[in-house]
């Protein structure tokens, strides 16, 4: 009946959100205070619902029941089989009001809004460092504490993020799961077919302040920008000299150790 009334008469007193219901009042309480009863008795990591706990479950039992039809890969949750789906379809059901942009999940627009609103409520406690998506502050932390709990079972390569490890792990399976539209190549990230467009485009967005030079990738501006600062934090152990990138400092360490 809440539902047909409209009315929500739990409010969360620290973020002024509504809810019909006291269990999920309940449950978004423990966003503010971090509780998480529910533990997973095979790694330790605690959830903030039973639900989300028995999903992750399944990650230690292996169990996958649910199977694309299409390409055959399986899901731990239908949740996740049903998102995997749009990737077929290229259905995008979620458009933001602002600019039009569409997304496959309703979490993505939530996310995607903040960039209109400049909305930034989670606190990195260490740093101060504020963050759209709580998913986000959740990986900076890593940065602080060092952790990096996503760990390849192929390899043992751990990841503080676990879409790093996804990205990983087809080095060792080789999918190249994103093309271009244009000549067909496939990439494993699709940032990468975003990237290789500019060689079809020409695009290069990111300018130097400096002198104006312009380049297709932001991580080259930046390096370029070593050029004009004389920044060289990149320094060989061994003899002392630096290097404005890590790549050049790889390659020269090899003439020390002999490496070829």
């Amino acid at each position: 009946m809440m539902t047909h009334m409209a009315k929500k008469p739990f409010t969360c007193s620290t973020c002024g959100k509504h809810y019909p219901h006291k269990s999920c009042f309940i449950y978004h309480m423990r966003i503010h205070t971090g509780e998480k009863p529910f533990t997973c008795a095979a790694c330790g990591k605690g959830f903030h619902r039973i639900s989300i706990l028995n999903a992750h479950m399944k990650i230690h039992s292996g169990e996958r029941p649910y199977t694309c039809t299409t390409c055959g890969k399986s899901f731990v949750s239908k949740s996740h089989l049903l998102d995997h789906m749009t990737i077929h379809t290229g259905e995008k059901p979620f458009s933001c009001e602002n600019c039009g942009q569409c997304f496959r999940r309703k979490s993505n627009l939530v996310s995607h809004i903040t960039v209109h609103t400049g909305e930034k409520p989670f606190l990195c406690e260490t740093c101060g460092k504020s963050f759209p998506r709580k998913s986000d502050m959740v990986s900076h932390i890593r940065v602080h504490t060092g952790e990096k709990p996503f760990s390849c079972e192929t390899c043992g390569k751990s990841f503080q993020r676990n879409p790093d490890l996804v990205r990983h792990i087809r080095v060792h399976t080789g999918e190249k799961p994103f093309s271009c539209e244009t000549c067909g190549k496939s990439f494993t990230n699709k940032r990468y077919v975003t990237f290789h467009m500019r060689t079809h485009t020409g695009e290069k967005p990111f300018s130097c302040g400096t002198c104006g030079k312009c380049f297709a990738r932001k991580h080259h501006l930046h390096f370029h920008m070593r050029t004009h600062t004389g920044e060289k934090p990149f320094s060989c152990g061994t003899c002392g000299k630096n290097f404005t990138q890590k790549c050049n400092l790889t390659s020269h360490i090899r003439i020390h150790t002999c490496e070829k």
